[in-house]
This record gives C-alpha cells, sequence and structure tokens, in this order.
C-alpha cells in the first residue's frame, strides 16, 4: 500500500474545514440531471455498502490490493509498458498512531500533468515530485474513508485529492484532501468539474484572464477537462469562444453539446494563423482579447499573432510540449510587447483558497443545466495505463476518468 505524499509546493491555505461548507438555500434543492454526456461501459450507481467487506478481507484483516506501479522512467510518449499491473497484499488497518487516513478507492483522475511525474527528477524542473519506479502511480481520485486518525475525517467520509493508482491507499498527507459534502451529484464529478480541473479552469479563466462581457476568447484542447468548462464559463459571462480540437468527434461536441460559438480542428489546419483570422468561419477576424493556453508550440505561436491589444493569455499547460526531448521555442513572443500583451503562467496549487467560491457558482450552474459536462469513463484499475496513453493520443472524449469501483 503506498503512502501517498504531497508535493514539495504548499501554499498557505486557510482551514480545510471551511472549504467546503453548506452552500445557501438554493444550493440543497433535489438535483436534476444536467445534459451530461458520459462515456463508460456502465452507468453512474452511487450505492451506500459496508466501510470494509468481511469477506473480502482473510481473518488476519489482509486484502488484496491491485496496484498500478512505474516501470521505468518515460522518455517521449508514455507507453502502457512503461507501467505495471500487480496485485499486492495489504492490511486495513492504519499503523499505529498515524494521523493519515486509509481509503478505498472509487475514481482516479488522468491528467496530463502526470507526465511530468514520470520522469527522472531533474533540480528546478517542476513543481511536483517524480515517481520512483517500482512504486505506485498517484494523482487525483475520489476514494471513501475506512479508518481515519485525523480528526477533520471521519470513516464512510468521501474525499477527494492526491491518492494512489491502487484500491486502497494510506493518504498520511490530510491537509491536501477535500471532504465531499455535496453527494446528490456524481462522485465521479470531483475528479473533473468539482475536482482540481474545475478550480484550474476557474481561477485560470476569471482570476488570471480578468475577462470583460463582450470580449473574444479562444481556447485550445478546449474538449479536455479544462477547456470545455473554460469556454463554458466564458459563455455564462457573455464572451465570444472559440475552441480548437483534435478531432470532428471533439469539435462537433464543442458546437453542438458544450455551447462554443465556434470551433475547429487544428490537425486539418496547415496554417493556424491564416485559420484564426479566416473571415469566412467567423473565428478571429479582429483579433482575439483572451487566450487559455493548454497546448503550446505552433498553436501559441499563430495565437500571439493574432492578439489584440492589452490581451491575456493564461498558460495552464502545453501538452504538445511534454513528450518532446528537445521542446520547441516560441518565435512571435515580439507581439507580447507590440500588443501590450499580458501571459502568465500559474498553477491550481495557488488557488484552493478559492474553492469554496468556486463551489457556489458551478455547482447551482450543473444543477440547473447552465453547464454541461462531458467524461470519458474506462472500468477497472487495470484499465487505467492505457486510459493515461490514449490521453497523450486524443482518444479521450471529455475528462478522462477510472472507475476503480463504484460505491
Amino acid at each position: 500500500m503506498a503512502y501517498v505524499q504531497s508535493t514539495p509546493y504548499k501554499p498557505p491555505l486557510p482551514n480545510p474545514s471551511t472549504w467546503n461548507q453548506p452552500l445557501r438555500q438554493q444550493q440543497h434543492c433535489s438535483f436534476r440531471p444536467p445534459p451530461t454526456e458520459r462515456v463508460s461501459k456502465k452507468r453512474d450507481k452511487e450505492k451506500k455498502t459496508a466501510i470494509i467487506d468481511p469477506m473480502a478481507a482473510s481473518k488476519e484483516g489482509v486484502i488484496s490490493n491491485k496496484q498500478v506501479l512505474l516501470k521505468y522512467y518515460v522518455t517521449g510518449f508514455p507507453k502502457e509498458s512503461d507501467m505495471q499491473l500487480i496485485t499486492a497484499t495489504t492490511k486495513l488497518k492504519l499503523p499505529e498512531g498515524s494521523m493519515g487516513v486509509l481509503v478505498k478507492n472509487l475514481y482516479l483522475s488522468c491528467d496530463p500533468y502526470t507526465r511530468f511525474r514520470m520522469t527522472k527528477p531533474e533540480p528546478g524542473a517542476g513543481y511536483v515530485d517524480s515517481f520512483k519506479p517500482g512504486s505506485p502511480i498517484g494523482g487525483y481520485g475520489v476514494a471513501k474513508v475506512l479508518e481515519s486518525g485525523d480528526p477533520k475525517f471521519k470513516p464512510g467520509d468521501f474525499i477527494w485529492g492526491m491518492t494512489g493508482w491502487e484500491e486502497y491507499s494510506v493518504i498520511t498527507a490530510t491537509e491536501s484532501l477535500f471532504k465531499i459534502q455535496h453527494t446528490d451529484v456524481p462522485l465521479s464529478y470531483y475528479t473533473g468539474i468539482l475536482g482540481m480541473p474545475g478550480i484550474t479552469a476557474y481561477a485560470g479563466f476569471y482570476e488570471v484572464c480578468n475577462p470583460k462581457k463582450g470580449e473574444t476568447v479562444f481556447v485550445s484542447a478546449a474538449s479536455g477537462a479544462v477547456g470545455q468548462l473554460v469556454g463554458q464559463f466564458a459563455k455564462l459571462l457573455g464572451c465570444y469562444v472559440v475552441g480548437s480540437a483534435g478531432s470532428k468527434e471533439k469539435v462537433d461536441l464543442l458546437n453542438n453539446k458544450l455551447g462554443f460559438d465556434n470551433a475547429f480542428n487544428y490537425k486539418e489546419e496547415p496554417d493556424l494563423d491564416a485559420a484564426l483570422k479566416r473571415p469566412v468561419d467567423i473565428y478571429f477576424p479582429e483579433g482575439i482579447d483572451i487566450y487559455f493556453e493548454n497546448v503550446g508550440g505552433k498553436m501559441l505561436d499563430a495565437v500571439l499573432q493574432n492578439m489584440r491589444v492589452n490581451g491575456r493569455i493564461a498558460v495552464c499547460g502545453m501538452i504538445s510540449q511534454y513528450t518532446l526531448d528537445q521542446r520547441e521555442g516560441c518565435h512571435n513572443l515580439i507581439y507580447l510587447v507590440s500588443k501590450q500583451v499580458r501571459m502568465q503562467g500559474f498553477t491550481v496549487l495557488s488557488y484552493y483558497h478559492l474553492y469554496g467560491k468556486f463551489l457556489e457558482m458551478v455547482l447551482p450552474a450543473i444543477k440547473e443545466g447552465k453547464i454541461t459536462y462531458v467524461e470519458d469513463v474506462v472500468e477497472g484499475l487495470e484499465s487505467a495505463p492505457a486510459a493515461l496513453v490514449g490521453l497523450f493520443a486524443g482518444r479521450n472524449v471529455g475528462k478522462q476518468v477510472v472507475a476503480v469501483s463504484r460505491e
């Protein structure tokens, strides 16, 4: 069983017990399912079960525990062979004196930043620790507390935060965990729209971009977990929104399900600069006020040429660069000067203090059907390696989630 630690960078955070306080009266209306598209073999069923299945554990309290390990440090695109599924054994009991929590993992999140953690560590190269070969991969997930040494959590609580890619985990860095107060939405949502990707989209758009009604917004990788939410936040504010994606299916999703004003398949555009200013498609003939950057490389170069004066660029990620041994340079940075554009990188770690404010906005929007959320759910821990690899190949449609157990 992995002992899940937090990342080395820990910004000062307020009392976690205040982040998920019950919301105002309007939040407690009965849940009406939003227009959600889910790619899954089974419907998401939330069932209350015993905290520990007595039939699964032996008399000594030892139980099998499937784990996905990092086999080798990764270069280039991750491969399934870089990971290994094993069945270990563990005791369903916290170590004596532990202040951590023992959890059963329910849903795991596949995220692009995981690729950073699969690389041999280099001093100052990243904001998260690398995994060690032979140890479980980790990431954000949703879990059920089985035993707790932390008074903030009790058996039966649902939590989201950093956990291991395994069936059971002991989480010692409990300050990084959020107790789930609102269970009238699918628990898997806390890997995405109500979890790290959701607060990332919220902070990046509202805090970094400082948007105004009527502005033009471009979102790259727009069908992903963060991009789909940024686009919808922008539409709720009254902006004109265009997104790019890597397949016809994803473009159709942006146009027909997620409410974007327009979208295009970047793989079919040999000249991205021309595509962005092409008047016949009414993308951005007069330029871009806000660019939410998820891709980098040639896309960023093309966007810089098409920014308007005093435009803003929020750099959330650059997935096109994560698998390159030699990363591409940017050739059009001069436009930051000539057009007085502000480009700012950010990580979600600096914005978790906004989580309560974020929930106050997004929960009613989900329940009222103002925001559509798209998940791509695969079943079983054994599906996790292929799901992560597929993320970098663009095979997922929506937020990539691994359902380990449907409690």
